[in-house]
């Protein structure tokens, strides 16, 4: 098994991360989680993002200057004239998604460094840090170069970083004390208490975490889980507006309410909270980028919400998750329904999935980390260059 916590450590660098946030908290949960990690082995972030509401409940006091090491900037701050004079030069850039960086910024940064009396200029390592994919182009693509052609940075070189599930890719972010505080949420009594916190009283029942969008499928998995005594822990937002639709549509046709299915809708988690909810539960219905690797690291059997597409792109890159995955029929053919194709609902096999997941986790725990490779590759690259 790899671990991160003894992997060399390098000196400290100084880190800009850029983010702009689509929708739905995926861009800034993961741009957190790396900088929240770089910043937790030592070096200094500076994250720009254009909209950081999101941190207020995802990493309480990251807006007010509370986690050592992350300093979080508005985006627009990095195209103002006065704010770029007073910046320490970045050792490395970090466009999370493809998004692009202000050309002010680049262009004082080019300035800078090209004024430089001292003879040692040198470009920041420069990481395009992409969509999480297990398709075949991330092996093909990881660690390729884009060489600038035009303005202040042209001759500079950006590079790709592909997160990923098998080796030759990025691997996914994995914090050096996580498994830790995963076996110590093991322990007894650990699991009640946080649940108590919560306000959720648990007497033994099936726990189920809801993280979704809108699946079609939704009614039929509710009925499911009214099979045997379950409490559902539905996440704020889209999620929770689901099971309402749901319920009140029931209501409105007279259909008798759930016996066995208590739903308990949760206020917004912080990153640590919904690592928490993800151990907790024995099963763990997850959505978008973030949240299906915290599923992962959690071991427990997982039902994906991958992000849908006008142009259906997102079924080929699920059925290569299934494929990387080792999906059995029944838990293809579930997630094929939870994600909109015609198809019934077959019936949850938790067993089955739990064996599926673990033998998957295992293996990205012979993986290093997201951050330990991005760390091993902006030396090499540093290396190079010398």
């Amino acid at each position: 098994m790899q671990d991160s916590t003894t992997a060399p450590n390098p000196a400290p660098l100084l880190w800009d991360v850029f983010c702009r946030v689509i929708d739905n908290f995926g861009d800034i949960g993961v741009c957190w989680r790396l900088c929240a990690d770089l910043a937790g082995r030592g070096h200094t972030v500076r994250l720009w993002v254009d909209d950081a509401s999101a941190l207020a409940w995802m990493a309480p006091g990251a807006l007010e200057g509370q986690w050592p090491g992350v300093t979080v900037r508005p985006w627009s701050a990095a195209a103002e004239a006065h704010t770029l004079s007073t910046l320490a030069l970045a050792d490395i850039w970090v466009e999370g998604f493809g998004c692009d960086i202000a050309p002010e910024f680049i262009a004082a940064y080019a300035y800078s460094t090209r004024a430089s009396t001292t003879n040692d200029y040198k470009p920041p390592v420069w990481i395009n840090l992409e969509y999480l994919s297990a398709e075949p182009y991330v092996l093909r693509c990881h660690g390729l170069p884009s060489p600038v052609l035009h303005g202040p940075a042209a001759g500079w070189t950006k590079h790709f970083f592909y997160p990923g599930f098998t080796p030759g890719t990025g691997g996914l972010l994995r914090e050096p004390d996580l498994l830790a505080h995963q076996q110590a949420f093991a322990q007894p009594g650990a699991k009640v208490q946080w649940l108590a916190s919560q306000g959720i009283a648990w007497k033994g029942e099936h726990l189920v975490s809801l993280f979704c969008y809108e699946p079609p499928a939704l009614e039929a998995f509710l009925a499911q889980l009214d099979s045997a005594p379950t409490q559902l822990l539905v996440a704020d937002g889209r999620a929770s507006d689901a099971v309402r639709a749901v319920q009140a549509r029931r209501v409105a046709q007279g259909l008798p309410g759930w016996t066995q299915l208590t739903i308990h809708y949760l206020p917004r988690l912080s990153q640590r909270d919904f690592d928490h909810l993800l151990w907790a539960c024995d099963l763990n219905c997850v959505r978008g980028e973030d949240s299906l690797v915290r599923a992962l690291w959690a071991g427990k059997p997982l039902v994906w919400h991958i992000y849908p597409q006008d142009d259906d792109a997102h079924v080929a890159k699920l059925d290569a998750f299934l494929d990387w995955l080792g999906a059995d029929a029944s838990l293809r053919a579930f997630h094929h329904a939870w994600n909109g194709t015609d198809t019934p609902l077959p019936l949850i096999d938790l067993k089955a999935w739990a064996d599926t997941v673990q033998l998957a986790r295992e293996k990205l725990l012979q993986m290093d980390d997201l951050t330990t490779q991005l760390l091993g590759f902006v030396l090499g690259f540093a290396a190079k260059k010398r």
